[in-house]
């Protein structure tokens, strides 16, 4: 879409708010909503200022004024609000120069698409990310200086099969990683799923497929198609702004947290990636599993610089509870075109268009423009200094031999530790200036406030421990 087919669309359908929606560092959309007295074509050409000193990660009081350009390609009709409101996406610009804010995750992801082109080794970047989540009929959650604890309420939770419900309990429920996937009434989620579908595919997301997911307690996933990388990533932002909206309008709530339950499935967000140029699959080839020489250097520096990705694709101290051993969680950095365990996996496909690996360690928490700019980056930096991956692991990554366990490095086991090798190993993101040292300075000053607070909060399960030391 043009900006003249924004100002049409505006007055074919009498719509009466526009709503500018960005991204901030942690990865949460946020929005500004505009009358439509206020809003014309000039928008699109000086922007709409705001001010960026809220925004966590962000500027300080003292240089806050900051501009949101909307991407007009990006307009649709939001399907939530009561009166008529056109959403657009925005990029976040310094008014000084005219440039994307070096912090604005948009724009960063913006800049490794240029970087890529500006190599000469491709032109465009397809990603394809599968997030994961959960439907519960309600949440609690307490911590303060009194204690803490945290309750989910899910009438199709294994637990709840003792539970007194109105209407009686029908007993029918998927058991711990019994949901993958049983036809209804075992899966309690389908006409949720599908508004949803309706939803995305109203406002222009192609969907591909729904389904439940293994865990019990309502973990599902919706597929949607690939797209470019800045595009694909505007898509996710929508995707997780719909399944929460659809499931509040059903009376329920929707998590994108990686590790919700404890002792099930963790929600993980695999990542579906490939590099073309003039048309051309670059991971296409002769080799392992059809691919290409390139691909498997773009594998290579994946797995190289995989600790301090995780700093980036898993953001969360949540995020690390999934990444352990045994619940399909793919700690180790491998790539098998067979093995689901390894942590780089390569589809089965029926032609070279498809051709594509899949990073399977990236989970939903992660801020999708900063999650698909830093895979790319490493991916790149692979193919740039000829990083081979190895030999391909066709084995149960989970059943080896303790000597052969040894070999296979793994991803983080904490936030913590994921920040600590993110401070050591960044060069290969800063290349292009996509990121910025001061943007990853900050990002880390940020998600070490979070392993603080983590770190000091006392835990129930300590009390299960060690109360009667």
């Amino acid at each position: 879409m043009t900006p003249q087919d924004v100002i049409n669309l505006v007055k074919e359908n009498d719509v009466k708010f526009v709503d500018f929606r960005f991204t901030d560092t942690r990865g949460k959309e946020q929005h500004v909503g505009v009358p439509i007295s206020a809003f014309g074509e000039d928008k699109f050409t000086d922007g709409h200022a705001f001010d960026g000193s809220s925004i966590a990660g962000w500027k300080g009081i003292q240089a806050s004024d900051m501009l949101l350009m909307p991407d007009p390609a990006t307009a649709y009709i939001d399907p939530f609000f009561d009166e008529t409101t056109v959403v657009i996406t925005c990029d976040v610009v310094e008014p000084s120069d005219g440039k994307g804010y070096d912090r604005d995750p948009r724009s960063i992801a913006k800049r490794a698409e240029a970087y890529l082109k500006s190599t000469g080794l491709g032109d465009t970047a397809y990603f394809g990310p599968e997030p994961e989540f959960f439907i519960f009929d309600s949440v609690e959650w307490k911590v303060d200086m009194s204690g803490a604890y945290h309750k989910i309420f899910a009438e199709e939770a294994a637990w709840s099969s003792g539970e007194k419900f109105e209407g009686g309990n029908t007993g029918h429920r998927p058991g711990v990683k019994g949901g993958y996937f049983p036809v209804p009434p075992i899966d309690s989620a389908n006409d949720i799923r599908a508004a949803m579908v309706l939803a995305l595919e109203a406002i222009g997301i192609p969907v591909e497929v729904h389904h439940h997911e293994v865990a019990t307690a309502g973990q599902n996933e919706i597929g949607t198609k690939f797209n470019t990388l800045v595009r694909r990533a505007d898509w996710t932002q929508v995707l997780k702004y719909v399944v929460h909206n659809v499931a509040h309008q059903y009376g329920k709530t929707a998590t994108f947290m990686p590790k919700p339950i404890v002792g099930d499935n963790g929600s993980g967000m695999h990542v579906h990636q490939s590099i073309w140029k003039d048309g051309k699959n670059l991971f296409a080839g002769n080799g392992y599993a059809g691919m290409s020489e390139f691909a498997l250097y773009y594998i290579g520096g994946i797995i190289k610089h995989a600790r301090a990705l995780n700093a980036i694709t898993n953001p969360l101290t949540n995020s690390y509870k999934r990444l352990v051993p045994g619940y399909e969680a793919p700690v180790k950095l491998a790539y098998s075109a067979k093995n689901r365990s390894a942590s780089i996996r390569i589809p089965f496909v029926n032609s070279d268009k498809a051709r594509r690996i899949e990073t399977r360690f990236p989970d939903p928490g992660a801020n999708p423009y900063l999650c698909f700019a830093a895979l790319m980056m490493a991916g790149l930096d692979g193919v740039q200094n000829k990083i081979h991956p190895g030999d391909p692991a066709d084995k149960n990554l989970y059943d080896l031999p303790p000597e052969e366990d040894a070999k296979i490095p793994t991803v983080c086991s904490s936030l913590e530790q994921a920040l600590e090798y993110l401070e050591k190993d960044h060069e290969f993101l800063t290349r292009g200036g996509v990121f910025s040292e001061e943007m990853i300075g900050a990002y880390i000053d940020l998600k070490y406030e979070e392993v603080q607070r983590f770190r000091m909060t006392t835990h129930p399960v300590e009390f299960d421990m060690y109360y009667s030391v």
